[in-house]
């Protein structure tokens, strides 16, 4: 095994880099996927309870130096508390992006991070990107090196461990540091502040889920790297010796490997293994929503058809969004939706009220949802059995969602999701302007020009 002190060493040569090195083209394209899917969950987020939780909270920090923009409100606030509001309003629902080999969302943490250090430098478009792609790369890794079913297993927040450690690489490397050491004493006061734990399934309301997935990492990135930035020193090494990163999050039974850390960093960008989701709705709804929309394109059925319906998903992912509180992540309310209106919009999924719509709950009845044994942890196949009315069954099986990384969705496909979430919020015209600007940012030559497009 490769020492703590070299993984230290070839952290900081790649974080240290980052921002002069070129994207390959594909990198550079995805990451820009995310950046405005990222937007485009913070700006419908703002609709929801947990975005105007944040944005009250954002409102206690008014009259502070004016250094980052609040998304979705005209407040320009002190970098830290805007980020907090920014990665909250990125992770009010389930319309975010996800990382499922990694086990955490980097979108909410890693972009509210690197948008706030750019504007505070005034830094541009291109230097936005190379950060995002970093944090990615660099949240990612932490938990492939620590594992992230380790960490589930030892009740440890996985997402919130990458975000912090992807979100100060983010900011760290647009923060201006010259020294090797500015950039050891970084991630020692990341991992400092790497914490969460998994009782985050109880919060009905998402509101504390918001702050644990975005809120807190891009926080805690931002205070690692102003706190830098202001001249703090600190541990040499916080990856090795005693009583390090990894022993802190890791024993006897599942130890961490350090080297995975910095595996292949260069070559495999983790951004494209992230992924997206086409619907706004759980992850792990998605193929079998897709799976229930093919199947009534193929098979021409109606909800009126419709006997019963039998899903078979992961136990895990069934244990997730079986018969939930909030109608994003109800499976049964998600099919009933998908039957009646042919698709799933955002205001649909988010309609608490229509989930007891009499027509709603009729069907919802009808559909029964399995955790199935036989289906692969961390796979995201879906088996949808529908018995119409008469006695004739049609099923359909999918292995895999659009939009998930092997499966990608396409420039047009993205636009058309942010499209959907941020009209209602910023009218067509303003949203056309922040997908173009998105769709060429790396000519933006300043971030901070970016506001107009991000306010209401």
């Amino acid at each position: 095994m490769t020492s703590g002190n070299s993984v230290m060493e070839r952290l900081i040569d790649y974080v240290s880099k980052a921002k002069t090195t070129a994207l390959p083209p594909q990198v550079l394209g995805k990451t820009k996927h995310h950046i405005l899917d990222t937007f485009a969950a913070m700006i419908s987020g703002s609709t929801l309870k947990p975005g105007e939780m944040a944005l009250r909270y954002a409102r206690l920090h008014a009259g502070g130096p004016k250094e980052a923009q609040v998304v979705a409100s005209k407040m320009l606030l002190p970098v830290i508390p805007a980020a907090v509001a920014n990665g909250m309003l990125a992770h009010s629902d389930e319309t975010d992006d996800s990382n499922g080999s990694a086990g955490f969302h980097p979108g909410c943490a890693v972009l509210p991070a690197a948008l706030g250090m750019a504007e505070r430098e005034d830094l541009s478009g291109q230097d936005l990107v190379r950060a995002v792609a970093l944090g990615y790369d660099i949240g990612s890794r932490t938990n492939k090196a620590l594992g992230r079913d380790a960490l589930r297993a030892r009740s440890t927040l996985p997402f919130s461990i990458a975000g912090t450690m992807g979100a100060a690489a983010a900011a760290g490397c647009l923060a201006g540091l010259t020294r090797p050491d500015e950039y050891r004493f970084l991630f020692s006061y990341a991992a400092q502040q790497a914490s969460g734990v998994m009782t985050y399934a109880r919060d009905s309301e998402h509101i504390e889920k918001a702050f644990i997935f975005g809120g807190m990492p891009a926080r805690n990135g931002l205070t690692a790297a102003t706190m830098i930035q202001a001249g703090f020193t600190g541990v040499w090494d916080v990856l090795s010796g005693d009583n390090n990163f990894f022993l802190a999050f890791s024993d006897s039974t599942r130890p961490a490997n350090p080297d995975l850390m910095v595996a292949e960093l260069g070559s495999r960008y983790e951004v494209m293994l992230t992924n997206m989701k086409k619907y706004c709705v759980g992850f792990p709804v998605q193929t079998a929503l897709e799976a229930l929309l093919l199947a009534v394109a193929e098979h021409r059925f109606k909800a009126a058809d419709v006997e019963a319906i039998e899903t078979r998903i992961t136990k895990s992912g069934a244990h997730t969004v079986n018969d939930r509180k909030m109608p994003d992540i109800n499976l049964q309310y998600l099919f009933a939706v998908a039957l009646l209106d042919g698709g799933v919009s955002f205001a649909a999924a988010h309609d608490v009220d229509r989930m007891n719509n009499p027509a709603i709950r009729a069907l919802r009845s009808r559909v029964t949802l399995i955790g199935d044994g036989e289906l692969a942890e961390g796979t995201h196949a879906a088996i949808v059995k529908v018995t119409l009315k008469g006695g004739r069954t049609v099923t359909q099986r999918l292995e895999s969602f659009r939009g998930k990384a092997d499966n990608p969705m396409s420039t047009d496909e993205v636009e058309k999701k942010a499209r959907d979430l941020i009209e209602p919020v910023m009218g067509a015209g303003k949203t056309r302007k922040l997908i173009e600007a998105v769709r060429d940012l790396e000519k933006v030559k300043k971030v901070r020009t970016l506001r107009p497009l991000l306010s209401v």
